[in-house]
């Protein structure tokens, strides 16, 4: 711990504000606890609203300089945190999987996603196209453009203390705006060590202050504060659907934008013509990997009754050989839940899956004894179940896998369908009537929907997000780029006449 805290110059020296330099903050002090051991890997005292604002303030008075860079100039800015970013990617990488859990090659992948989407957003930097439409008007030209749109509010979760940040911070810097983090709470240091980077790249840049800017608050003093700031025209959550609600009411209410991503509740179908190795390789990838802790984690299987039961063993076998325990040692598979509040909603999910008429075919179990002793660590579940009870509608951020059968394709698709949540989903099949039924207007009604791969592991280049409680939002790539600017509709009168729109007439003699 001190050696990964040390390469990274944070064993002192940081707060939990700031937009170039640390603001010193009078809150209650804050721990980092490690999920791994339960040590305490850092402490910051909290932003008060006094600190806020002035976060805020700096925020916005930087938006008035930066929107004003050419947007080249911009990517080149992020084309330097990219890089600075991949020299570090190895120590960043272990504070990922340090603070929250994740196994190391998880921890650098999401660093290197992070390297990614600056890479992304240098090419886009130089693409910002607008349209140009014809006016029925003689004499007139129209046309589109996309200006800056302001300081961005970034609300991201624990699960993802990297990625979710750069796929907002990355795309908003090359819009010109300017962006206000506020972390998770519980790997804050991932995030002051990252800005702590970038901060230097500003510097080096003679650019001022303020262009990217983190602060750590109580829920209302710093995060109510911030949906509610109408000096901050988007706010980007990423949380539960039940912080997703909370937040969209609140920036919906000042007619703010908000981009939200919220829960997932994925599944993938397995049929008859499925590859049976590849499906089962996914879907433990998707439902053991993080712990079961991703948004886009395989929570649900639905499998053909004639598959069902070589498909079952085949994930029972697979899951007695993961490797549980510390995610820093090479060959783990799978680390800790985020904390032991975690572990206990997973008990209450397994209790009520056995009160429903499921049946647990393995796992669930608290480990204890040494490293388990932490009480953050289990063993994966499967569980048997019909796709009616309740507990298989509501997603349990824990890795609980769900099996079921279906008998019929349509059948199948109406089970992925039938659940309030809509991120990403799956089918295995090698046939191509079924795959292209599930792709239909018919079929999956996720935002993302997969053939032959699981339901985790979405690259960079194509828009991330989904429907339903899943909230509507889109990051990264496609042109989402759009949601960060604002567009403006010109049309210029070059004719020395004054015609109207619609052949409206309004003659009068001056």
């Amino acid at each position: 711990m001190d050696v990964i805290l040390e390469a990274l110059d944070m064993k002192t020296g940081y707060t939990a504000a700031g937009g170039g330099s640390w603001i010193p903050c009078r809150g209650d002090e804050l721990e980092s606890v490690s999920p791994i051991d339960g040590r305490v890997i850092g402490r910051v005292r909290k932003a008060t609203r006094k600190e806020y604002e002035q976060v805020v303030d700096q925020a916005a008075t930087a938006f008035h300089h930066w929107r004003m860079v050419p947007a080249p100039v911009r990517g080149d800015i992020v084309r330097q945190i990219g890089d600075a970013m991949r020299r570090r990617k190895s120590e960043l990488g272990a504070l990922v999987s340090l603070e929250n859990g994740k196994i190391l090659a998880e921890g650098e992948g999401e660093v290197q996603e992070m390297i990614d989407m600056a890479d992304f957003a240098v090419g886009q930097s130089r693409m910002l196209y607008g349209l140009s439409m014809h006016s029925e008007r003689p004499g007139h030209r129209m046309y589109e453009q996309w200006h800056p749109l302001g300081p961005v509010g970034v609300i991201t979760a624990f699960n993802f203390p990297v990625a979710v940040w750069s796929w907002n911070a990355m795309i908003g810097l090359i819009c010109g705006d300017t962006l206000i983090w506020k972390p998770s709470s519980k790997t804050f240091l991932t995030a002051l060590a990252l800005l702590k980077i970038a901060w230097q790249i500003f510097r080096d840049n003679d650019l001022p202050e303020g262009i990217l800017s983190v602060v750590i608050g109580d829920r209302e003093d710093v995060g109510g504060a911030l949906i509610d700031d109408s000096r901050i025209p988007l706010i980007s959550a990423t949380g539960s659907t039940a912080m997703g609600q909370h937040v969209g009411k609140r920036v919906a209410a000042r007619l703010g934008r908000s981009i939200l991503e919220l829960g997932g509740n994925n599944a993938v179908i397995v049929t008859p013509k499925a590859d049976l190795d590849l499906a089962v390789r996914a879907i433990l990838f998707g439902a053991v990997g993080t712990a079961g802790q991703r948004c886009t984690s395989t929570r649900r299987v639905i499998a053909h009754r004639d598959v069902f039961d070589r498909l079952a063993q085949a994930l029972i076998q697979a899951y007695r050989q993961v490797p549980i325990g510390d995610p820093l040692v090479d060959g783990t598979l799978m680390g800790p839940l985020i904390d032991r509040q975690a572990v206990d909603t997973m008990q209450l999910a397994i209790q009520q899956i056995t009160s429903e008429g499921g049946t647990i075919l393995w796992g669930g179990r608290v480990l204890a004894g040494g490293l388990y002793d932490t009480g953050t660590y289990v063993s994966p579940c499967i569980a048997d179940v019909r796709p009616d009870m309740p507990i298989v509608a509501r997603e349990t951020f824990a890795p609980i896998l769900y099996l079921m059968r279906y008998d019929t394709i349509a059948a199948a698709i109406d089970i992925n369908n039938q659940v309030p949540q809509g991120l990403t989903s799956a089918i295995f099949t090698t046939d191509l009537r079924e795959a292209e039924q599930f792709l239909s207007h018919a079929g999956s009604d996720h935002g993302i929907a997969n053939v032959n791969l699981g339901t985790s592991g979405a690259e960079i280049g194509g828009a991330f997000g989904g429907e339903k409680e899943t909230g509507g939002g889109r990051e990264a790539g496609s042109d989402v780029w759009k949601t960060y600017m604002r567009r403006q509709t010109a049309t210029i009168n070059w004719s020395g006449q004054l015609p109207l729109a619609q052949g409206i007439r309004f003659d009068v003699k001056i």
